[in-house]
C-alpha cells in the first residue's frame, strides 16, 4: 500500500500539486541518466549549443528571466521587444494607435501555423479577452480562411502575421488571401498589419517595403513550439488584454522550482521519469490529456505539438535509429466520459492519463440538486473516472492548479516545456529540431511542381494519368492525384478553355 502523501509533490506558494499515486512503482534506477539530464539542462541555459543539427542555442527559458541570458546583447534582445510590444498594445487599447478610419481597433487576426498559432490560441481560449477579440487563421484551407475573414469587423481588425522566415507556405498563403480580402473590401491591409518575423526575412522585407504598422523580431534560438513566452505569444496575449507580466512570472517561478537537482522536489523531472517508467523509455503508451475545465480544452492540442514534435525522432544524438516519441491526444472532462473514456476503462491498455484539475470556479453557487452544484459534479466525475481507471490497472497523473489565470497558465506551459527537455535527455534525442516536418514540406513542394507540369499536358484530347506520368517520367499515383485536384478545383477546365481561346485567337490572326 502506497503512502498517499509521499506520492504528492506540492509547490504551496504557487498552489500547484502533482499526484503520482496512480502510477506503478518504478522498477529501475535512472540516476546516471537523471544526472546527465540535469547537466545538459544547465548547459542549455548557460548558452551551450543544444540543437546540434542546426548549430543553435535554445533560449526559451531566458525569455521569462532575461538575466539568465548568456550575454548582455541577448538580454537586450529579450527586454527591448518585450517593452516594445507592451507599449504597442497599451497604445492600441488606449486608442493612440487606431484603424485607418480613426476608430479604435476592436479585433485581432493572428495568421500563423504550428507554434506560431497554437500557443496564442491556447491563451485566447483559456483567458478572458479584456482588449481585442481574438481570431486565428492557422491553415491553408481556402474555405477556412473565408470563414474566418467573413466573421471579422474588417475596418477595425488588426492583423498580426507570424513567421520566422516569412516563407512558411501556410502563413504566406493566409497573408496573401487576407490581403486580397482587404483589397476587395476597399481597405488598406498594410495600415492594419503587424509582422512578427526574423530580422531580414522575406516577411520583414515585405512589411518594410509596404509600410506595415509595426514589425517585431523573432530570434532563431526560440523554436515555434516553445515560443509562447516570446513575442510570438506575448504580442497576441497583450493585445487580448492578458497580463503578460503575470504569464512570464508564472513560467519563471516554475522554471526556478524545476532547476533543483533534488529530484523528489522537481516536478518537471518527476513528470519526465513518470513518462519514462510508464512507456518503458520508448513511448509505448500514449498520453491522454484530460483537463477538467472548459477553458483548457485546447491544452491537449498545445501539448500534442510540444511533445510529439519534440520527442518524435527517428535517430538519437549518436545517429542510431531509435524511433522515439510519445503520442498525445485528449479533449476535456467530463465531456470525454461520454466518448473515449469507455475505451480507456475497458479497452486497450496502451495509454496513461494526465488529469488537469482546476480547484476553483468563477461562479458555482447554483445548486443543480439539493446540496450539490455543477462544480461538485465536475469534481465527482474527475475523481470517479480517475478511480475507475486505477481499478482497471490504467495509470494516471493528476496536476492540480487553483484557477486558470495568466500566472497558472504560464506555470503549466513552463512545467511541460522543462519536462520535455528532461525526457529528451533521458532518451538521448534532440528535442529542438524537426527533420520530419521539413521532409513533409519538401515532398509538398515536389507535388506542386508536378501539378504545374501535369497542367501543361491537359488538352481536349482523351488521355490517362498513366500516359501523362510516362511522358513526364513521374509517379503514376502522384500524377493521378494532381489530375483529380485540377479537375475538382476547376483549374483543369479553365486551362483547357484558356488554351482553346488562345488557339482560336491565333487561327483568326
Amino acid at each position: 500500500m502506497k503512502n498517499y502523501a509521499a506520492c504528492l509533490l506540492r509547490y504551496p506558494e504557487m498552489g500547484v500539486t502533482l499526484d503520482f499515486s496512480k502510477l506503478p512503482s518504478a522498477q529501475q534506477s535512472l540516476e546516471p541518466l537523471v544526472q546527465r539530464a540535469y547537466e545538459q539542462m544547465e548547459a542549455l541555459e548557460n548558452g551551450a549549443v543544444a540543437n546540434p543539427d542546426e548549430n543553435r542555442m535554445v533560449g526559451h527559458y531566458w525569455l521569462r528571466n532575461s538575466s539568465l541570458a548568456p550575454s548582455p546583447e541577448l538580454q537586450e534582445k529579450i527586454d527591448a521587444p518585450l517593452a516594445q510590444l507592451k507599449h504597442f498594445a497599451a497604445d492600441v487599447h488606449a486608442g493612440r494607435i487606431t484603424a485607418p478610419n480613426g476608430s479604435p481597433f476592436t479585433a485581432c487576426l493572428v495568421i500563423g501555423i504550428g507554434g506560431s498559432a497554437l500557443g496564442p490560441e491556447l491563451v485566447a481560449d483559456a483567458l478572458p479577452a479584456r482588449g481585442l477579440a481574438m481570431h486565428f487563421m492557422d491553415n491553408t484551407d481556402p474555405d477556412g480562411m473565408l470563414r474566418v475573414l467573413s466573421q471579422l469587423p474588417l475596418p477595425t481588425t488588426l492583423v498580426v502575421v507570424i513567421s520566422k522566415s516569412g516563407g512558411t507556405p501556410e502563413t504566406r498563403n493566409g497573408m496573401v488571401r487576407t490581403k486580397a480580402f482587404f483589397r476587395e473590401c476597399g481597405l488598406s491591409f498594410a495600415q492594419q498589419a503587424v509582422a512578427v518575423t526574423g530580422a531580414g526575412s522575406q516577411l520583414d522585407h515585405v512589411a518594410l517595403e509596404e509600410g506595415w504598422l509595426q514589425r517585431f523580431p523573432m530570434e532563431d534560438w526560440v523554436g515555434g513550439r516553445t515560443s509562447e513566452t516570446s513575442v510570438v505569444g506575448l504580442l497576441p496575449a497583450a493585445l487580448q488584454g492578458v497580463d503578460v507580466d503575470a504569464l512570464l512570472a508564472g513560467a519563471a517561478q516554475m522554471d526556478a522550482r524545476t532547476r533543483t537537482r533534488d529530484t523528489q522536489h522537481n516536478a518537471a523531472m518527476r513528470l519526465a521519469l513518470a513518462w519514462y517508467a510508464v512507456g518503458g523509455g520508448h513511448g509505448s503508451k500514449d498520453m491522454v490529456v484530460l483537463p477538467y475545465k472548459d477553458s483548457l480544452a485546447l491544452f491537449s492540442k498545445y501539448l500534442q505539438q510540444l511533445i510529439m514534435e519534440s520527442l518524435g525522432k527517428e535517430q538519437d544524438l549518436d545517429g542510431a535509429t531509435v524511433h522515439q516519441g510519445i503520442s498525445v491526444y485528449g479533449n476535456k472532462g467530463s465531456t470525454d466520459q461520454h466518448a473515449y473514456v469507455q475505451q480507456l476503462r475497458d479497452g486497450l491498455n496502451n495509454f496513461f492519463v494526465t488529469f488537469i484539475e482546476v480547484r476553483r470556479c468563477v461562479d458555482d453557487t447554483v445548486e443543480v440538486e439539493p446540496g450539490f452544484t455543477a462544480g461538485d459534479y465536475l469534481q465527482g466525475f474527475l475523481r470517479g473516472t480517475r478511480k475507475a481507471l486505477a481499478e482497471s490497472g490504467r495509470p494516471s497523473i493528476t496536476i492540480s492548479i487553483p484557477t486558470v489565470c495568466a500566472t497558472s497558465l504560464g506555470a503549466l506551459i513552463a512545467l511541460f516545456e522543462r519536462a520535455v527537455g528532461y525526457y529528451a535527455s533521458l532518451i538521448h534525442i534532440n528535442a529542438y529540431h524537426q527533420p520530419g516536418v521539413q521532409a513533409g514540406k519538401k515532398a509538398a513542394g515536389s507535388f506542386l511542381k508536378l501539378m504545374a507540369q501535369v497542367r501543361t499536358k491537359l488538352t481536349t484530347q482523351p488521355t490517362t494519368a498513366a500516359q501523362i506520368a510516362a511522358e513526364l517520367g513521374a509517379d503514376e499515383e502522384d500524377t493521378y492525384h494532381a489530375l483529380v485536384h485540377l479537375a475538382e478545383s476547376g483549374k483543369a477546365q479553365q486551362h483547357i478553355a484558356d488554351d482553346a481561346r488562345l488557339d482560336s485567337f491565333c487561327s483568326v490572326n
